[in-house]
């Protein structure tokens, strides 16, 4: 045990030593919430896919692997277009906009496109990333606990208030350039852990070892791309969801934040490769994880759960502990902490810069200058970590059969549908209005919820619901409200300005 927490020591060390020193760069609110739009592309990229993976990678996609075997690699697909689309199509426009307007959030951003003489859009837009980043914050915290409870044996809420003050402490040091360069040293633990598991374990089978055929016998379902019973209509629904996880990088504020704060164009274009390759590798690493973890630990007959835990989301630590000596397996918590807080601070940040920038200094027409805005910045990161960790305990408690895959899919779905259709639009269309996109955000809020706790417990529409998931339904939603409103009352005079703007940027 003592191997597992010294490298565990090391790791956190590594972590306050890099919030202490970025602190010195901290002297307003645009340094704690964009660090002065100064970020190098290896950085910006690590800490953009770092934040959209979080826990549900290391323990969410490794479990789904061992659930549900070769159609999870649908999950790789799915992101690596997402990305994709994010970097090469978005980026490099949002980019040049936000230095347009000179934007510091995304809702800086909005208001600034649409022109608007109201604060409806900008209350709208911060009320909801809350609620949601609320969830979202809970689910890593959720996951902080398991992973803790997991490695460890520490009690789960011990595990989960740790988890909470060790990520605030360094969000509150050295805000979004502590969470950045954090972002990219974590992403470096992600990388190396993830890619070197699967491999490591394939190299340790011997001869005689067949796992295509193996897996074959103990359900045929996991060496199907369309899972069990081939192409079927509930099938193509699962896979569907799986695919359409990767529409959370089109728009995510937590993400486009990272797109805001690089140094320039230039380093857009440098890191999208970087971004591209450390989601191939990751997700197709976590996968892999899981599909020899089926084949490693269960035989035929045997359930999954039994052994790999709850969504088999215990899959990753028993192949670590399988397969490493004592001091690597310390590591490996190292990687799950890393995953889970890089995202945490990520979401914190963003949190607080909306409600102190985008509310309290915009809307009530506050005097927030210097160090005191990145100390009131600083003081609603703790409140929303707080209740983020409130929120997490109360759920443990009330849902004790939850996974953390889908727990964490619906706080990032429920973020994506109200912000990525918009985004898209803003971005592209002339024609999008300032109704079109406030409505746009509260059609995707409310489908999200709809789509969760309404339609998918309805007997006909209900199962193809739960096997999509909210994020298909309520991104679709969302986008269609946002157009419709938008065409059937059109802003001329707003058409002409977006014009005025895009050929600004060019």
């Amino acid at each position: 045990m003592i191997e597992k927490y010294s490298m565990l020591v090391l790791y956190l060390a590594v972590l306050v030593g890099l919030s202490i020193f970025a602190a010195k760069r901290v002297h307003n609110i645009k340094g704690y919430i964009t660090g002065n739009k100064k970020l190098g592309y290896w950085v910006a990229a690590f800490s953009a896919q770092a934040t959209g993976e979080s826990s549900w990678l290391l323990l969410g996609v490794t479990g789904m692997g061992a659930m549900v075997g070769f159609s999870a690699y649908w999950i790789v697909v799915g992101e690596m277009i997402g990305v994709a689309i994010a970097w090469f199509y978005m980026a490099e426009k949002y980019k040049k906009f936000t230095d347009h307007y000179d934007s510091i959030t995304m809702t800086d951003y909005l208001v600034s496109r649409f022109k608007t003489n109201t604060h409806t859009l900008r209350i709208v837009a911060s009320v909801s990333l809350a609620i949601f980043i609320l969830i979202y914050i809970s689910a890593q915290i959720d996951a902080t606990g398991s992973a803790f409870e997991r490695f460890l044996d520490w009690d789960y809420r011990v595990g989960a208030a740790v988890g909470f003050l060790i990520v605030v402490a360094y969000s509150v040091i050295g805000g979004f350039v502590a969470v950045a360069w954090t972002d990219m040293f974590q992403g470096v633990v992600m990388v190396l852990s993830l890619v070197a598991l699967p491999l490591t374990a394939y190299l340790m089978l011997g001869p005689t070892d067949h796992v295509y055929d193996t897996l074959q016998s103990i359900d045929p379902g996991l060496v199907n791309i369309w899972g069990n019973g081939g192409l079927t209509s509930m099938n193509f629904a699962i896979v569907l969801g799986m695919m359409l996880i990767g529409l959370g990088f089109l728009g995510s504020p937590q993400v486009f934040a990272r797109f805001l704060s690089i140094k320039s164009v230039e380093e857009i274009k440098r890191g999208r490769w970087v971004a591209l390759m450390f989601t191939f590798l990751v997700d197709a690493a976590a996968v892999s994880i899981g599909v020899l973890g089926r084949y490693l630990f269960t035989e035929v007959g045997t359930d999954p759960t039994d052994v790999l835990g709850n969504g088999a989301q215990n899959v990753l630590p028993t192949m670590v502990e399988y397969v490493f000596p004592a001091i690597l397996v310390g590591l490996y918590v190292a990687a799950v902490l890393s995953a889970i807080m890089s995202t945490i601070s990520s979401l914190l940040i963003v949190a607080a810069g909306s409600i102190t920038h985008d509310l309290y200094r915009k809307v009530f027409n506050a005097e927030l200058d210097g160090e005191k805005s990145a100390s009131v910045s600083r003081w609603l990161t703790v409140a929303f970590a707080i209740l983020a960790l409130v929120i997490a305990l109360i759920v443990s408690y009330l849902s004790p059969t939850r996974t953390i895959f889908w727990f964490v899919i619906f706080g990032w779905s429920g973020i994506a549908a109200i912000f990525c259709p918009m985004v898209i639009m803003s971005l592209f269309w002339k024609g999008f209005t300032a109704n079109g996109a406030i409505c746009s955000m509260i059609a995707g809020f409310l489908m999200t919820i709809l789509a969760k706790f309404v339609f998918s417990e309805m007997a006909i529409i209900g199962p193809y619901f739960v096997a999509m998931e909210t994020m298909p339904p309520a991104f679709l939603f969302s986008f269609f409200v946002g157009y419709i409103v938008s065409i059937m009352k059109p802003d001329p005079a707003l058409e002409q300005n977006f014009i005025k703007d895009n050929d600004a940027i060019k």
